[in-house]
């Protein structure tokens, strides 16, 4: 017994601690659909950590529920618990005080030169999208000025393709028991491997 805890301890230790990190701290995680755009693709594969403190603008995979049906996203927070977010024109502002938004610069170019009608080549639905937005981040009913105080112990999500990610726009915001975890890492595809910042 002792030759074979020797010769097989450390190996069945190592197998042990895999298994538990990948049950309960590292999780895989695929993109479904175009809402994070271009910052994730669809079919993106990602590694989320289960642990992770929440911070404003993480990526993080969250359980969005609909006519009883529960499902992850993947959407980057911008309203902590308390805040106080306004948008106006594309102008972010938390608490007063204005905030850049600098993942969104490519995107919101493409829409100031052609609405996004070039980006968007493979969609006829989101370029009609774009083409009736009045500004690249609108609220639910269209409007480029809005405000949204979120409540505690909340978090308003949204995707940085604004103009077709269904979020915390639609579906309200999202409990912090709905959030599984922080998009950490992409390990698929291999050309864009990588930590995510």
């Amino acid at each position: 017994m002792r030759k074979f805890i020797k010769e097989w301890g450390p190996f069945t230790l190592l197998i042990t601690a895999i298994v538990l990190l990948r049950l309960f701290i590292f999780i895989p995680v695929q993109v479904d659909g175009h809402s994070m755009d271009p910052t994730l693709a669809e079919g993106d594969r990602l590694i989320m950590v289960k642990t992770a403190k929440i911070q404003r603008f993480d990526i993080v995979v969250a359980d969005e529920t609909e006519d009883g049906q529960t499902k992850q996203v993947v959407k980057r927070v911008i309203g902590m618990p308390g805040d106080t977010i306004a948008y106006n024109n594309d102008v972010l502002t938390v608490n007063g005080e204005e905030v850049d938004e600098a993942y969104l610069d490519a995107y919101k170019e493409k829409f100031t030169q052609d609405k996004l009608q070039s980006t968007y080549s493979y969609s006829p639905l989101f370029q009609e999208l774009a083409a009736q937005a009045t500004a690249f981040t609108t609220d639910a009913d269209g409007q480029a000025n809005f405000t949204v105080q979120v409540p505690e112990g909340q978090y308003y999500l949204l995707g940085d393709d604004r103009i077709v990610s269904k979020d915390s726009r639609e579906v309200g915001t999202f409990a912090e028991s709905a959030i599984a975890g922080e998009v950490k890492f992409r390990f698929w595809p291999l050309s864009s491997i990588g930590f995510i910042s």
